[in-house]
Order: structure tokens, then C-alpha cells, then sequence
């Protein structure tokens, strides 16, 4: 028993005292979930924005030395149909009304978060040619935890168009923002909440739509957080400094930028809790030659009343703005991303998992051995067999093979099952990396200002190609897990009572778990179907193939939380089989879960057993 003297408590930094860089070459995974969680806020640095703006002024200068694709030319199969010079900013308003299609349930706000970030890391990277006021409106969303409404559907892994313009429409005021922040930040209140909470749900929407019970619209902050009369104006309507236009600003020069890894860093407090980045332009009161505003919110979302909202100023849309937003996977990687963090810690859990259920049927710690791991150096299965002698205390040479000579496969070939997930969970961060980190718009912008080239690095194939091969790894150390499940019930290896019950022959005990679990491992096996199979010829046959990364990610996050039932459902049996033996293990994985899953062997109801695992495993995850 742990005596120790507890220590004092400590209260969590709030979000605004720690930043994460944005720089274009540096953000991280973690940095990344610490801003679609509101853990912390975007601090841009001043030499990524400066690059931005010369990368703007550069596309200026191409553009009027000759048609770059989306500036003076139409998208997709209109590439050929030449814009006129002087509708080039209404045609820009046009592209993005346009593709403001996307349909389907509104996402999470920590999905569209996720994308902000990304999508302002990108831009920093200086390959657009995007006016830099919009990189200022996306990291100020964040800041301020607002976000978009933006649909499920719309991408097919060649761009996320549907989402961007979506997003583009609110930057420049055409749409309403949403409040996706925990009903205790938006009070002042503690900051956190459990894996899967509020964050993970989309904030005041039900079955996407919003609901007024849920949340005011746009803001719910106490009138006293509020910002001083309409969005972003003094009381004579003045906006602060004007954007002159040049693009060639970069900020106040106080802003901090930290080490540069992208992860978060201490904020420098200056005793306003206040951004320091210059205010943004104010969008024109009308459209761009005189193109018509909407004349009417966008379907099932209510006209917002911003008089006393504190929102980002609406950018004002400039000739190469539109298609230059638009050209990013920043959803598809945002949610997958996401999907690789949950994995991420549910792979580190299953290895106290995996480790408890062996030592629950008193399996062989030979398939563990250090020296069998060195004759085939895989870097998952090494660590994968390395975690569970570190968690049950064995030597890298067990010596002797135990009660049998040889487990089931769910213990015996552990290592070499689960190696390949955790293997795939580092090559789908580094895929995620790179490509928040890199300028893959079309046509993109050379960084020495000499050119502009049209390509095709906005296609998803790499994304997709991980995240597919992390959601079949997935599914593989699933299934032994489902199995080693079932060994534990199973007296001839346990020599434990069947399904480890308590009472008359007849009880059931942990019996249904396997039904759970396998239910559960279903879902995972339709979630791991390769999206990239699919197929689509689009606009006029231009475009004749898709990756669907898309698609692919968002079966990784359904995939993971199926896994997570799976998981808990091991470990509730793996407890129980524990507390059957006659000496427990001194482990301390078996102790905390022994302490936190509740008590009795009785035939009962299961489903707050399973809970209380599931909301353990992140816990797990860190021993």
C-alpha cells in the first residue's frame, strides 16, 4: 500500500497561460491536441507570418504576369474559362459560396478546432499565396473557442473543399460561428473533463442541429467576458488599426514563440490574458462588385445576433483567396490526427491489459524474452514485449515455459500482433506531421518567389494509405484481445471456475462480456474495410480518381472508440481472474484496477463494470 504523504495540490494551468507555436515547419501531434482541446492557445510567429506575406505578394506579382489556376481561370473542369481582372474578387466570393455544399451531421468542435489549427500551421509554411489576415482570423477563432459549422459530408480525399469554404464563408461574416467550448470554460470555470467528454461532442447540437437549450447562440459567456458592442468595433465604429492591405505586418512583435517544436510552452505573462495580435480587417459592407449577400442564413442555422459576441473581425477577401483556403486536407487530418492520439493511448493500455491477463491464466513469459525479440528487430514488437516485462517485473531471460509449453495466441504471439499497431501508430504520426507541417496548395507558391506551380500534393494518398494501415493493426490486436478474453473463462487454462463465477455451477459470471466484446469487434472489422477502394470520377472526368482519406480517418476514431469497449471488457475479466488466485501480483497496473472496479463475483449487471475500465485505460496508459 502506497503510504506516501500526498503533495499539494496543483491547479491546472488555464489555456490561455500555455501557447503552442505556429510556425509552418514545427507543430506536433500534441500540440495539435492541446489546441482542439482549448488547452492551450496558438502563438504565431512573427518570421512564419512574415513568410505568409511574402508568399502572398509573390502570387500578387505571378498572377499579374500571367493566369495562375483559381485566380484568373475557373476550378476543376472550368480551369480553361478565364476570369476577367476586375471579377476576380467576386469570383473568389462566388468559389467559395459555391463550395460551401457539404452536408451530413455538423462535426465535433474539437474536429473543426484541429482543422483551424492545421489549416493556419499550413498557411504559415508560405506556399498559398493567401492574404497572412487570414491566418490572424483562424488562430484568433481558436483563442476565443469559436469555430464553424461544418458538415460530415463533402470530401473525397483531393481537398476538403466543402469544409474550408464553409469555413472561409464565417471568416469574412457570411456565416455564423459556434461556441464549441465545455460549459465550464465558457463560465471561468476549472478547465479539463474525462477522454470522450464534452469535448468529443458536438457542443449544443442535437442530432446537428442547434438546440437553444444547450447554448446561446455564438456566445454564452457572462455578459462581463464579453467583448464591448459588435464584433471588433469601438463605440464609433472604428475597427483599431487598418489593414492597410500590403500584407507585410507582422504583428506587434511581442508575440512568443517558444522553442519551436511545436509543443506547448510556458506563456510569457503579461498581466492582460489578452492576445497581442493586431485586430483584423473588417470584411466590406457589401460584396465585391455588388454581388448579392445570401438572402438567408444557411439551412438550419438561425441568423446569429453578434451585437454583444466576441468573435473574430470578417477578413476582408481578396483576388487568390478563395482557392487558396481551400486547397488543404486540414478536416481528413484533423480527425486523423485525433484518431491517432486515441490510439495512441489505448495501444499503450492494452499492454498493462495484455500483461494482466497473462499473468490471470499464469501464461509463459518465454514469447516475451528479450533475446527472441533481437533475432527479428521489429521496434513494435521489441517494445510491445518489453512493456509487459517492465509492468509484471520479469526478467529480459525468463527462465522456463511456466504451466505449458505453449500459450494461445492471444498471449503467445502478443509481441508480434500488437507490434505492427504500435509500428503503425508511429508511421501514421509521421505522415500526420509532414503534412501539417508542409505548403501542398495548388498551384503552390516557391518560397524563393521565383514560380508557381500546378500539381497534385493535395492528393490524400499518403493520409489514406496510414490511416487505413493503422485501423487493420487495430483490428488484429483486437481480435486478441477478444481472445484472450474468452481464455480467461475458459477453467482448463485458468483452473478458475468457468467464466470466472461465483455461486451454483449454472452461474453465468463474465460470460456476455465475450458477447460485448465481440459485438464490439465487429464494428471494428467494418471500420477497417479500406476506404481507398473506392473509386470516383468527378468534374467532367478531370479529376478520375480519389483517395478518401477522409472517410478513412473517421473509421479510425469509430474504430477506436469500438476498441476501447473491446479493451474494457479484457480487463474487467483479467481483475476478476486476478482477484480469484490465491496471491495477487505486487504490480502495480493490477492495483490500480483492482481499486477502481468494483468488487463482487455475484451474477450482476456488468455495464458500470465495462464503464469504469473504459475510463480507466487512460490511466493504465501512463503506468
Amino acid at each position: 500500500m502506497d503510504t506516501t504523504e500526498p503533495g499539494p495540490a496543483r491547479v491546472p494551468p488555464a489555456p490561455e497561460d500555455i501557447r503552442v507555436v505556429l510556425n509552418g515547419t514545427t507543430l506536433t501531434v500534441g500540440g495539435l491536441i492541446a489546441l482542439a482541446d482549448g488547452e492551450a492557445v496558438p502563438a504565431v510567429a512573427p518570421e512564419a507570418r512574415e513568410r505568409a506575406a511574402r508568399s502572398w505578394h509573390t502570387a500578387q506579382r505571378l498572377a499579374a504576369a500571367g493566369r495562375l489556376y483559381g485566380r484568373g481561370t475557373g476550378v476543376g473542369a472550368h480551369r480553361a474559362v478565364t476570369v476577367d481582372a476586375d471579377d476576380e474578387s467576386a469570383h473568389g466570393l462566388r468559389l467559395l459560396r459555391s463550395h460551401a455544399g457539404g452536408a451530413g451531421a455538423l462535426l465535433p468542435a474539437r474536429q473543426v478546432r484541429a482543422m483551424l489549427a492545421i489549416r493556419a500551421n499550413q498557411l504559415l509554411a508560405g506556399g498559398s499565396g493567401i492574404h497572412p489576415s487570414f491566418v490572424d482570423a483562424l488562430t484568433e477563432a481558436l483563442r476565443l473557442g469559436v469555430h464553424p459549422a461544418v458538415n460530415e459530408y463533402g470530401a473525397v480525399g483531393t481537398g476538403d473543399l466543402t469544409a474550408l469554404a464553409q469555413t472561409g464563408l464565417t471568416l469574412i461574416g457570411e456565416r455564423p460561428w459556434l461556441d464549441g467550448r465545455p460549459e465550464s470554460r465558457r463560465s471561468g470555470g476549472p478547465v479539463g473533463g474525462p477522454v470522450g467528454g464534452p469535448a468529443d461532442a458536438p457542443d449544443g447540437l442535437l442530432d446537428g442541429r442547434p438546440t437553444a437549450g444547450l447554448y446561446d447562440w455564438l456566445d454564452s459567456r457572462p455578459a462581463d467576458r464579453r467583448g464591448p458592442g459588435p464584433v471588433g468595433r469601438t463605440p464609433d465604429g472604428a475597427v483599431g488599426e487598418a489593414d492597410t492591405g500590403t500584407g507585410t505586418d507582422t504583428g506587434t512583435g511581442n508575440e512568443p514563440v517558444g522553442g519551436g517544436d511545436g509543443a506547448p510552452v510556458a506563456r510569457p505573462d503579461n498581466g492582460t490574458g489578452t492576445s497581442s495580435a493586431r485586430p483584423l480587417a473588417l470584411a466590406p459592407d457589401a460584396p465585391p462588385t455588388g454581388l448579392p449577400a445570401p438572402d438567408a442564413p444557411p439551412t438550419g442555422l438561425p441568423a446569429p445576433d453578434t451585437s454583444s459576441a466576441r468573435l473574430p473581425a470578417p477578413v476582408t477577401l481578396r483576388p487568390g483567396d478563395a482557392l487558396a483556403l481551400l486547397s488543404s486536407n486540414a478536416l481528413a487530418l484533423a480527425q486523423a490526427a485525433l484518431g491517432r492520439h486515441a490510439l495512441d493511448v489505448l495501444l499503450r493500455a492494452t499492454h498493462a491489459v495484455a500483461a494482466l491477463s497473462l499473468a490471470g491464466v499464469s501464461g509463459a513469459a518465454e514469447a516475451y524474452a528479450a533475446p527472441v525479440h533481437a533475432l527479428r528487430p521489429y521496434p513494435g514488437a521489441a517494445r510491445a514485449a518489453g512493456e509487459v516485462r517492465r509492468l509484471l517485473g520479469l526478467p529480459d531471460r525468463p527462465a522456463g515455459p511456466g504451466r505449458r509449453i505453449q500459450d494461445p495466441y492471444g498471449f503467445r504471439a502478443f509481441p508480434q500482433v500488437h507490434g505492427c499497431a504500435l509500428d503503425a501508430g508511429d508511421r501514421l504520426r509521421e505522415v500526420v506531421e509532414v503534412e501539417i507541417n508542409c505548403a501542398s496548395e495548388n498551384p503552390v507558391v516557391m518560397p524563393d518567389g521565383t514560380a508557381a506551380y500546378h500539381h497534385g500534393g493535395f492528393f490524400a494518398a499518403p493520409l489514406g494509405l496510414a490511416v487505413e494501415a493503422a485501423g487493420l493493426a487495430l483490428l488484429q490486436t483486437a481480435q486478441l484481445s477478444a481472445a484472450r478474453l474468452a481464455a480467461l473463462g475458459d477453467p482448463r487454462l485458468t483452473g478458475l471456475p468457468a467464466f470466472l463465477a461465483a455461486g451454483p455451477a449454472s452461474s453465468s459470471g463474465t460470460m456476455i462480456l465475450e458477447y460485448t466484446a465481440n459485438s464490439a469487434l465487429a464494428e471494428l472489422r467494418a471500420c477497417a474495410a479500406p476506404a481507398s477502394t473506392g473509386h470516383a470520377v468527378l468534374s467532367h472526368g478531370l479529376e478520375e480518381a480519389a483517395g478518401f482519406a477522409g472517410q478513412a480517418a473517421r473509421q479510425l476514431l469509430r474504430a477506436t472508440d469500438a476498441y476501447a469497449t473491446v479493451l474494457a471488457c479484457e480487463l474487467v475479466v483479467a481483475v476478476r481472474a486476478l482477484r480469484l488466485h490465491p496471491v495477487r501480483p505486487p504490480v502495480a497496473a493490477f492495483t490500480v484496477a483492482d481499486a477502481a472496479l468494483p468488487d463482487g463475483l455475484d451474477d450482476r449487471p456488468l455495464t458500470a463494470d465495462v464503464t469504469a475500465a473504459a475510463e480507466l485505460l487512460p490511466r493504465l496508459a501512463r503506468l
